[in-house]
């Protein structure tokens, strides 16, 4: 049981701590007196769970930090849970177990990751979580109201979500989403899933038919080859025989224009060479006559030269001797007689001699230069005669250099020139011929392509240039044929191919699908059967069920004073039916008072709570069970409530609290304790009554 609750700035409360004894406390107050927040800092500081929206707003408004701390007693001993929670939104939670006053610490923080719970501590300890805590132990508002007024068939569910059989329904939905996904991934992972075995089967239907279509077709197919391969094989031997002739054919005619292009070159060579010769014989005629007079006159330019130089000498010594004599003319104009004296030696004498007198030395000068121009004309006349015997010799050398140019070194050579120049000529003739056969006797080589002709042209005697063509075209047109065949032949062998795999794929796909198929019938069966409301395994639950309930609730009828000795739940189709028993009669449910009903429904609900499994705790928490009852039934829920100590302390003593605004109905009642709920500027105030 709860022993104690200690709130410090949690919701409305500033600071509230309340002590609990065994049997029944009722909390009272108007409406946001903070009643029902006991209800979150109970769950709060056990599984760090609640009703409001978000932790942060388990503060109270204008705080920093919040906390819930309960003591509770499991079997003899203590404990007590702290949950403290900051605007951050950072959590602070321990679990210790109480000794002669001392804590020891049994869990702390929710570092899950680590292995380290404290709401799994206290889960252990207690015996239940905060889900099924809330069903077992904390009866919401108008929840009562609900099972006293309710249709069979609302009854049915409202018993279904109190048992959690409507927990069924999102088991039923979960496993057929497990169904479908379970699908999903067989078609990714095959393609296909169960729902496909009978498309797959006409797919292998068809896909055997087409093999079975496609072989005859092949066979027929591969006949009609092998009889082409054949006719080919014996055409391309044809054309092996024909293809080297036609080779053959163009060498020949290469051969013809080779022999056709070498004569008319080697004639045009033979007419250069007879315009060279002719031209040697032009240059070189009458040459040898020339150099026969090259001695002669040579000899005579050698004697010319031999005159020019004695000319030339008498010429120098003459000039010389005038030289000599316009000496003695100037000494002599100075040697005059004086006195028929010599100037000299001063002796008398008659006369100068003739060397020193200036008219003897004149008349010297006029004779010598007389002489020297008559040399002079000489000597001009001999040049003249030189210059014609040089070019004379000239000529000679010309004519030399002329032969040695056409290397010509004996006039016989010359001879032969012109008679082989006479000899070409006469071949000439032939270079307008179209005859290969005399053009080719131009020279040994032309005759030796003229041979190559002639062999090829017996090589290749009797081909038929159009015959060869069409041999060629006949093998194209059956290398075509060949081709489309094979063709068809590989789209059937791929068709075949493509079949045999699909049909392999087809037939292991079949095999997991049937299996897959197998599965999954047993899922649906599972899910009909088991998870379904109405299902085979629901009914037998809920039969169990309504008997557990029906036996649970029959006991706490006993501890209350009415007339109802038995309870029976019974389920009829869609509807479940509530039948009470006295000693000796049926009761009607219509036929009994307000504060029958009341003990009815708390009974049931009880038995329904021990159904679920209580917690350790046993402890029951009604919030505001007085909603929408009339003023009848809240002074009967009254009546049963103040007989709930009768239940504390049986065997299995309960703690049961109460949370309701109808403070008035309690006045007069006989339960442990009652808390009053005030709402205050500074937060709830609570005052014990």
């Amino acid at each position: 049981m709860i022993t104690s609750i200690e709130l410090g700035d949690f919701l409305a409360h500033s600071e509230t701590k309340l002590d609990f004894e065994k049997g029944v406390t009722i909390f009272v107050g108007e409406n946001g007196a903070g009643k029902s927040s006991i209800i979150d800092g109970i769950t709060f500081s056990l599984f760090g769970q609640h009703t409001r929206k978000s932790n942060k707003g388990l503060i109270k408004r204008g705080s920093n930090q919040g906390y819930s701390k309960i003591e509770f007693s499991i079997n003899g001993k203590k404990y007590e849970t702290v949950r403290k929670i900051d605007s951050k939104g950072s959590l602070v939670a321990t679990f210790s177990e109480i000794t002669d006053n001392n804590r020891i610490e049994i869990a702390a923080g929710e570092r899950k990751q680590f292995g380290e719970s404290m709401t799994e501590q206290v889960e252990k300890t207690i015996g239940m979580d905060f889900e099924k805590l809330k069903i077992a132990s904390i009866v919401q508002q108008g929840e009562l109201n609900s099972i006293i007024n309710a249709k069979p068939k609302e009854f049915k569910e409202l018993l279904n979500a109190i048992i959690g059989i409507d927990k069924l329904d999102v088991a039923s939905e979960s496993m057929k989403k497990v169904i479908k996904e379970f699908r999903e991934k067989i078609k990714t992972d095959l393609g296909y899933d169960d729902t496909h075995i009978d498309i797959l089967e006409r797919d292998f239907e068809k896909y055997y038919q087409d093999i079975k279509e496609s072989e005859p077709e092949k066979n027929q197919l591969e006949l009609k080859q092998k009889q082409i391969q054949e006719e080919l094989k014996k055409l391309q031997k044809e054309l092996e025989t024909e293809t080297p002739k036609i080779d053959k054919i163009n060498q020949l005619e290469l051969r013809k224009e080779e022999l056709s292009k070498y004569v008319k070159e080697t004639m045009k060579g033979i007419q250069q060479k007879i315009s060279e010769n002719e031209r040697k014989i032009r240059d070189c005629e009458g040459c040898f006559d020339v150099i026969k007079l090259k001695i002669d006159f040579e000899t005579k330019i050698q004697k010319v030269e031999e005159a020019l130089e004695d000319s030339l000498n008498k010429i120098q010594e003459m000039t010389n001797q005038i030289v000599s004599l316009k000496e003695k003319q100037i000494l002599a104009s100075k040697l005059q007689l004086k006195d028929n004296k010599c100037p000299v030696c001063d002796s008398t004498v008659e006369k100068l001699n003739p060397l020193f007198q200036v008219d003897h030395i004149n008349e010297e000068i006029v004779k010598l230069q007389e002489n020297i121009k008559l040399k002079e004309e000489e000597r001009e006349l001999y040049t003249q005669k030189k210059k014609e015997f040089l070019e004379k010799v000239q000529k000679t050398r010309d004519a030399e250099a002329t032969l040695r140019a056409h290397s010509i070194n004996t006039k016989e050579e010359l001879i032969e020139i012109q008679k082989e120049t006479q000899i070409q000529k006469e071949k000439l003739p032939l270079t307008n011929n179209n005859d290969l056969k005399q053009i080719s006797q131009i020279d040994e080589h032309a005759k030796l392509i003229f041979e190559n002709i002639l062999k090829l042209e017996l090589e290749t005697n009797g081909f038929n240039e159009k015959e060869f063509e069409d041999l060629k075209n006949t093998i194209i047109e059956k290398q075509t044929s060949l081709s489309q065949i094979d063709q068809q032949i590989g789209g059937i062998l791929e068709k075949i191919d493509k079949a045999e795999k699909q049909i392999d794929v087809i037939e292991k796909s079949i095999l997991e699908l049937k299996k897959v198929k197998k599965y999954i019938s047993k899922l649906d069966k599972v899910q009909a059967n088991i998870f379904s409301r109405d299902g085979s395994v629901a009914i037998s639950l809920r039969s169990w069920a309504l008997n557990s309930i029906s036996v649970k609730a029959s006991e706490y009828l006993s501890f209350l004073n009415t007339k109802i000795q038995r309870i029976a739940l019974s389920e009829k189709a869609r509807d479940v039916s509530i039948t009470c028993y006295s000693k000796t009669e049926v009761l009607e449910l219509e036929s009994l008072s307000g504060g029958e009903k009341v003990s009815v429904a708390l009974a049931l609900r009880l038995g329904m709570a021990s159904l679920l499994g209580s917690s350790n705790l046993n402890l029951m928490i009604l919030d505001e069970p007085t909603t929408h009852l009339d003023v009848e039934r809240k002074k009967s829920l009254v009546r049963v409530l103040s007989q709930l100590s009768d239940i504390s302390n049986s065997e299995a003593p309960m703690q049961f609290l109460i949370i309701t605004h109808d403070a008035e109905i309690f006045e007069d009642s006989n339960v442990e304790q009652i808390y009053k709920f005030e709402s205050k500027e500074e937060g709830s105030k609570v005052i014990a009554l």
